[in-house]
Order: C-alpha cells, then structure tokens, then sequence
C-alpha cells in the first residue's frame, strides 16, 4: 500500500480528480505488524476484504459511482469482485494473467466473463503475461488492454531503452484516469 509504486499511482490518479482510496488485504497488514513475509490469504478471504472496503466508501457515495482496481493480485482480485459489488469500473495495473515462466497456468476464467468495464494496463516485458500470450486469451468486450512499452510488471523499462519507468507511470496515469472519466455516471 505504501510501496513507492503504489504512492505515485495514486497520487497521480488524484490529481486528475480522483478520489483514491488505499487499503491492505489481512495478510499485507499481518506482514506489516510482525514483519514475516507470508503468503496471500485464500481468494474468498481477499474478496471479503474487498466487499468491507466497498461498503465502508459506498456508504459515504453512490455505490454506482465507485470504481476499483489494484496492482497484481489486488487488480486480480478486484476484478474478480467488481460484477459482484455492482461497480462503476475496475482498473488493474500489471494483471497476473498467469505465474512467471508457466503461460499454461492462467487466471483468466473471470475475465471472459466480466461485465464491469475493465482497463488493464500492462508492461509488454511482463512475465505474469506478454501482449503475445494475453492476445490468445478469451477476455470479454467490457475488457480493454493498455500495454507500456518495454515495461516489466512494475512498468520499469530497461536501462538503455529510449522509454523511461517514468514515461509509462505518466502515461498508466493518465490512461487511467481518462478511463475512469468515460466511466462516470452523469
């Protein structure tokens, strides 16, 4: 949630006008109080914390006018949630189409089915998933693809690359946040 990643996506999300909210899944927060490293809790544990999260920000605004995303397993996830939570829209930044080094492995069921309009933004160097392996993937028209050029999970570009980490952050942001601004209900 802090990760120097996370802080700027936000923060420059939040600059176009988006309110962003941030949270920890249980096993994130038990990692921060005793400092062991653990796995991620079970998918319907990671789903309830995304139903707690929704409801708290619904309760404050239009359950219609919240949108929700994460990076890695909590854009997974969040997609995994958002038909459910009646969603306005679900943003995934460097989405774990399948394990690093096993393409055959995917998870990507939910997506051939998903009905919430869906922006997935994704480095083309990705290892969880490369625009060669993802174009043979059956994803539903409420899902749409932005690749970065040259960017690993984290966006990052290589060294000599004439693309910078910074020029795809920029331009996550700002892909995301025009997205989100289609999104909106008048």
């Amino acid at each position: 949630m802090d990760s120097p990643f996370m802080t700027a996506l936000a923060a420059g999300i939040a600059r176009h006008g988006v309110r962003v909210v941030r949270f920890e899944f249980p096993y994130m927060a038990a990692v921060r109080r005793d400092g062991r490293r653990r796995p991620p809790d079970r998918a319907p544990v990671l789903l309830d914390a995304w139903k707690g999260v929704v409801a708290d920000v619904s309760a404050a605004a239009d359950p219609g006018a919240v949108a929700i995303g994460g990076k890695s397993l909590g854009g997974r996830i969040a997609s995994m949630a958002a038909d459910d939570l009646g969603v306005l829209a679900c943003v995934c930044f460097g989405y774990p189409f399948h394990p690093p080094g096993r393409p055959e492995n995917t998870r990507t069921a939910h997506l051939a089915t998903l009905c919430t309009p869906t922006l997935i933004l994704q480095g083309t160097r990705d290892p969880f998933g490369t625009p060669e392996e993802v174009a043979g993937y059956t994803l539903s028209a409420a899902v749409r693809l932005h690749w970065l050029e040259a960017g690993d999970h984290g966006f990052a570009t290589p060294a000599r690359h004439p693309r910078t980490s910074e020029d795809n952050m920029t331009e996550a942001i700002a892909a995301a946040a025009a997205f989100l601004a289609t999104t909106r209900r008048p």
